[in-house]
């Protein structure tokens, strides 16, 4: 199933945390139940539209790894998979 976003929203893969313990235990990230906050884009919606009619070239990409604000995605669910989807005004950068 493919996922196409509207106007100027993302559908990002959530990275997991695996974190590193003192003494070399490697903690999944199941174990912190914090929201995610970088992602790997997956779809890009179109734009958003200005008042003149004309989209708005979008500043991400499919592909990018991005920083967004913790609180700022809506969680869905498909085929077992979860994704997230984010406003690009909610994007806070892109990791190179």
């Amino acid at each position: 199933m493919q996922l196409k976003p509207m106007h100027d929203h993302l559908v990002v893969k959530a990275a997991g945390k695996e974190e590193q313990s003192k003494s070399g235990i490697i903690l999944p990230d199941t174990l912190n139940k914090e929201k995610p906050e970088r992602g790997k884009v997956i779809a890009v919606g179109p734009g958003k539209r200005m008042e003149t009619g004309q989209l708005a070239p979008m500043g991400v990409k499919i592909g990018d790894v991005v920083l967004f604000k913790k609180y700022a995605p809506d969680e869905i669910k498909i085929d077992k998979q979860e994704y997230l989807i984010i406003s690009e005004s909610d994007v806070l950068a892109i990791i190179e």
